[in-house]
């Protein structure tokens, strides 16, 4: 029989928030390792997707073509050799990256069978992204905790950030949003259906593109329990107890998968991307899955081209 010690001995305690932050702040250093480790793996197969089109950010100076105004020749740079050239801005909705990952208490799940928490490899994943994107010349950003950064090592700037931003139940701060600009939302989201489309309608209505990564520990597919067992949610301390809980497995399972199925029907009525990431399973998979993502949405950027 399979009591409330032994559903204890599956799941990590869930400690305090300050705890917690503590304990990610201190770890964030070995994330940026094992980050980078992940990064290497895709880099490879990752390539630069800067962009031609309105912004403010130089890019680059090219020879004017006859289709170019004459407002668009920069003169001073003309002038150096006799020739005409156009200044030339990044296309920066197009090329903004924001990164999200889900900092509540249930993220600190992680079973025997686990590799890592769902947080820890949430965030692992978040900077291993970050890193790939830098070495690609994209601009990324925090969500609701940084501008976006444009920089070589962005990555080590957005782990700064995390080790000073509270834990805790959190939404995306959708303010910074814009149209064409990219959103990777990691988390297990296993709220309510009707409070997650609440928390995406306004990524949607800024006209930006989302990727959901769904992370979960693989007892939280498989529902290995059985006998009388004790569930306590993470977040608000409620407790349910279950007798007999093997013969409640085949109804989880398919409620399981219901709540994916309508997580997925939301993300391609709104054009967006959704895929879903067990602890167990390498970390690298999911990146080149969001490189394949993030590749396709650049090829559709209006006026966009592969540098």
């Amino acid at each position: 029989m399979a009591g409330k010690a032994e559903a204890d001995d599956l799941f990590a305690p869930v400690r305090g928030s300050l705890t917690e932050a503590k304990g990610i702040a201190a770890g964030l250093p070995d994330f940026l390792i094992e980050a980078r480790r992940v990064a290497a793996i895709v880099l490879a197969g990752w390539h630069g997707r800067r962009a031609s089109g309105r912004g403010e950010t130089f890019w680059q100076f090219r020879p004017f073509m006859p289709d170019d105004t004459r407002s668009s020749i920069d003169w001073r740079r003309s002038a150096r050799d006799n020739h005409l050239y156009v200044r030339e801005t990044e296309w920066e909705a197009a090329h903004t990256v924001w990164l999200w990952v889900d900092r509540s208490s249930s993220m600190a799940t992680r079973s025997r069978l686990a590799q890592a928490s769902k947080r820890d490899r949430a965030v692992v994943l978040l900077l291993a992204l970050a890193e790939l994107l830098a070495s690609a010349g994209e601009r990324v950003g925090l969500l609701g905790a940084s501008n976006p950064i444009l920089a070589r090592n962005a990555a080590e700037r957005l782990a700064d950030f995390l080790a000073h931003m509270d834990i805790g139940k959190s939404n995306p701060d959708t303010r910074s949003l814009k149209r064409l600009s990219d959103l990777v939302l990691i988390g297990d989201f296993f709220d309510p259906i009707d409070e997650i489309e609440k928390v995406l309608d306004p990524i949607v209505r800024a006209g930006t593109r989302a990727h959901l990564v769904q992370v979960v520990d693989p007892i939280e597919e498989s529902f290995p329990f059985a006998g009388r067992v004790e569930f306590r949610d993470p977040e608000t301390g409620f407790t349910h107890v279950l007798d007999r809980a093997e013969q409640h497995r085949d109804a989880y399972v398919r409620l399981l998968a219901a709540h994916r199925d309508r997580l997925a029907q939301i993300c391609r009525r709104a054009g967006w991307s959704f895929l879903t990431h067990r602890t167990d399973r390498p970390a690298a998979e999911p990146l080149l899955a969001l490189h394949a993502r993030l590749a396709d949405r650049q090829s559709r950027v209006p006026g966009g081209q592969a540098a």
